[in-house]
């Protein structure tokens, strides 16, 4: 099935980029419940899939609004005000979703699935606005778990990418751009054309504009969102997404081990893999006490940042201490 966006001169002049986190929160858990990740999330996958279970996360919330297959629920892809919104933002929108578009999205559910004897899909339909705070809270548990130990490395992806296409807009023009967004995307003398049957998007079904939404999860597909009077959403596949959990620790270490010593220079290197205390000190041979010491130092410092996964804490590095690390990857890939 080929569908086909039309665009005015007005649509091409309000076509923007913008790094979103829910999308990433969407792509990302739709990905865990699968039977098989792509081998490209594998490691990522394996870190986060035992903490899902562990919160409880497989029969959420979320596992109702999102399910392994077809429609999602478009609520929790609101439209970004910015091209880098904060994931409390976009919450926020969530939480404001007026009554009537949950239901129309809960019927939109169902024919896919039998949701009537869920009693969260009751509540959301009954009292919305209660049950999208719950929605919200348990979004931030998993944000928690699978997305903030890895939000630096996952956000500088996503960055580099809208630097690159804004660049080729500059260079080359929108038309350029648009026809290497993927591979089922395709521009053609004022349309563009989507050659996915789960891709559908006309213009009569959508606001004027687009949004185009780079993801690290959405490989090897492209998503997309058309709710009016809002423009039409697209995600799609982020370039170099191949390459983003390859360890990034790099010849610098020794160095870096001159300014902050031998030990904490060895925890920044190990936490190329968000770790808890006690993984730390058995992959460093270091005592917890030590580690936790060195820890609260280098977060001070802006180096590493700690994360809620059950009773367990993660610590994961920093962009900062990534570019520390290994310099020819601590700026964004322009080109």
């Amino acid at each position: 099935m080929d569908s086909g966006l039309s665009f005015s001169a007005a649509d091409l002049a309000q076509t923007r980029f913008a790094v979103s986190p829910m999308w990433e929160v969407v792509t990302s858990f739709r990905l865990l419940r699968a039977q098989a990740e792509p081998p490209v999330h594998r490691r990522w996958a394996a870190q986060v899939r035992p903490r899902l279970v562990r919160a409880g996360l497989g029969h959420g919330w979320l596992a109702e609004l999102i399910p392994a297959h077809g429609y999602l629920a478009d609520l929790l892809n609101p439209t970004p005000d910015s091209p880098f919104p904060t994931l409390e933002a976009e919450l926020a929108a969530i939480r404001r979703t007026a009554p009537e578009r949950v239901r129309t999205e809960l019927e939109m559910l169902g024919t896919e699935r039998e949701l009537g004897s869920s009693l969260r899909v009751r509540l959301l339909s009954e009292a919305p606005e209660a049950a999208l705070a719950k929605v919200t809270a348990e979004i931030e548990v998993y944000w928690e778990i699978a997305l903030a130990p890895y939000w630096a490395r996952i956000r500088r992806l996503l960055e580099a990418d809208v630097f690159h296409r804004a660049r080729q807009v500059a260079e080359h023009g929108s038309a350029h751009v648009l026809n290497e967004l993927h591979g089922s995307v395709r521009w053609d003398d004022g349309t563009l054309h989507l050659v996915r049957r789960h891709c559908a998007l006309t213009r009569d079904q959508a606001g004027s504009g687009l949004l185009l939404v780079p993801s690290a999860f959405a490989w090897p597909r492209v998503l997309t969102r058309s709710v009016p009077p809002d423009p039409p959403q697209l995600a799609y596949p982020a370039r170099g997404t191949g390459t983003l959990w390859e360890p990034r620790a790099g010849t610098a270490a020794d160095a870096v081990a001159g300014v902050l010593g031998r030990s904490r220079a060895l925890l920044l290197a190990e936490l190329d893999t968000p770790a808890s205390t006690t993984q730390l000190a058995k992959h460093c041979g270091l005592s917890a006490a030590g580690v936790s010491q060195h820890l609260t130092a280098l977060r001070d410092a802006g180096l590493v940042t700690a994360h809620r996964s059950g009773r367990s804490v993660l610590y994961a590095r920093t962009a900062v201490a990534d570019a520390l690390l290994c310099p020819s990857r601590g700026a964004l890939d322009l080109a």
